[in-house]
């Protein structure tokens, strides 16, 4: 498993799929979740917007990474 971090309380889904590198544009991020490749704490999640906040485990294309808040 991979540490993301973040210096904010929050990350959105597709912009965090962006920052690990799953990703390379929005658009695909976007692609990624609505086709469903894109879990967050074990279940599959269809909301480019949602939420991750410190310890939120995501997992797609076979990688796992946990979101890590940095102070």
């Amino acid at each position: 498993m991979e540490n993301i971090q973040i210096d904010t309380e929050y990350i959105k889904l597709d912009s965090f799929l962006k920052l690990s590198g799953l990703v390379v544009t929005g658009g695909q991020a976007k692609a990624a979740v609505q086709d469903g490749a894109v879990s967050v704490n074990g279940a599959v999640c269809l909301m480019r917007g949602k939420k991750l906040r410190d310890g939120d485990v995501v997992e797609a294309a076979g990688r796992k990474f946990r979101v890590e808040r940095c102070s």
